[in-house]
């Protein structure tokens, strides 16, 4: 083993991105994702449409994005250590609840307050403790633990669909509260017990990056700078709450059929995960502004090869690669950006603020492009599309110019 692999692995940085991260990929699975599996067995029992059932999850996405703001803030003032832990509970809690309901307005009541579960221990709140444990390298800590959430819909897909088909969705929600609980809870308060000391911080690698990045922006720069970043990432809530539910239609009217539209779709997490590990290994000597500006351009580019895609089989994968691939490395940039941009101090908050619109965008996009679909067809979909990438492609260039003229002035 060579003497870097040797200093990763006594690191005790790593050992908290991976206790984080089999959080991550735990509480993901067993929150966000859960509806992948067991939503068919709750409307099959309940008799509820899948509009109403789905709507518990966009109310837990628009109060995801109410809260945010407060949950920054109390992440920086009582740390990202207690909020998770609570964090925890609270989402075990309404995991639990979520599967006593009997009633509609339970149902949307309960998937409330499970967002609010979801805000204190999804990425916002991991990106920020692990900024808290390790300030100098909270850039690089973040692009590792998003590995890790890679996987999570992969894992609890299988773990969901057994637990149901042995148990049904209401004891599948009761083991998941108690996995929360067992696996989460201690990995979120053990493992962000470490912080890094002073002389960690001062490696010449560290330094020079920190150089590149230059000092945190403050005043009217930083509020200007704040808007425009959030405009950029409201626009890819869009596309990103459009491809959690549209991808596989979106790919059959592209031209493939519904088990081969499956099966390119579920190459899209793989691509993301694969995105992240190139950023990892080539960008993290770049500043994080031109990464976003990287994968922000690749995004609608992807979408020029879907419209010029013709039904043909490698076309279509190509996209999918593509688009995952800058999926992934833009979850990194909404955590290295504002990190690279604003500083360590006041980072939760900064989140916090940076979510709101992402969020609310995100919960909402799955229906206006259902609705745009409806009314113009499949391929005024795909535009829309194209046109909300390429936007905030544009806005993404626009700002990075604009930052680097006022950083000169």
């Amino acid at each position: 083993m060579s003497p870097p692999s040797r200093s990763r692995l006594a690191d005790p940085l790593y050992a908290v991105i991976c206790a984080l991260g089999i959080a991550q990929i735990t509480a993901w699975g067993t929150t966000y994702y859960c509806l992948g599996v067991l939503a068919a067995s709750i409307i099959a029992e309940t008799g509820w449409s899948r509009t109403l059932v789905f709507s518990g999850f966009t109310a837990g996405l628009l109060a995801i994005g109410l809260v945010s703001p407060w949950a920054g803030r109390f992440i920086d003032q009582y740390g990202a250590r207690t909020v998770m832990t609570i964090g925890t509970v609270l989402a075990s809690l309404c995991l639990y609840a979520l599967s006593l309901v009997r009633s509609e307005a339970e149902y949307l009541a309960v998937w409330a307050f499970l967002g609010v579960g979801m805000r204190l221990v999804l990425y916002d709140a991991a990106f920020a403790a692990l900024v808290q444990v390790a300030p100098s390298r909270g850039r690089l800590a973040i692009s590792y633990l998003t590995l890790f959430g890679a996987f999570a819909s992969t894992v609890f897909w299988v773990i969901g669909h057994y637990l149901n088909e042995a148990l049904g969705w209401r004891q599948t929600l009761v083991a998941f509260a108690v996995i929360q609980l067992l696996v989460c809870l201690p990995l979120n308060w053990f493992g962000l017990s470490w912080r890094e000391s002073a002389g960690q911080a001062a490696t010449p690698a560290e330094k020079a990056r920190a150089a590149r990045e230059g000092p945190p922006l403050t005043g009217r720069l930083r509020t200007l700078t704040l808007v425009l970043f959030a405009m950029v990432m409201s626009l890819n809530g869009f596309i990103f709450g459009v491809m959690s539910v549209h991808l596989v239609p979106l790919l059959e009217a592209a031209g493939l059929t519904a088990a081969s539209a499956v099966w390119i779709a579920s190459l899209k997490g793989f691509a993301q995960f694969g995105g992240r590990v190139v950023e990892i290994t080539f960008g993290r000597n770049l500043r994080a502004i031109t990464v976003a500006r990287i994968a922000l351009g690749v995004l609608p580019l992807s979408f020029l090869v879907l419209l010029a895609a013709g039904g043909k089989l490698y076309a279509i994968l190509l996209f999918t690669l593509l688009m995952g691939a800058a999926q992934g490395v833009i979850t990194i940039v909404r955590g290295a950006v504002p990190l690279a941009l604003f500083g360590a101090e006041g980072y939760g908050a900064v989140l916090g603020m940076l979510a709101t619109p992402f969020v609310i965008v995100n919960a909402t996009a799955p229906a206006i492009f259902a609705l745009v679909v409806d009314r113009w067809g499949w391929p005024a979909g795909e535009w829309t599309l194209l046109g909300t990438c390429a936007t905030s492609w544009i806005a993404m260039e626009l700002m990075a110019r604009w930052y680097a003229r006022a950083r000169r002035a």
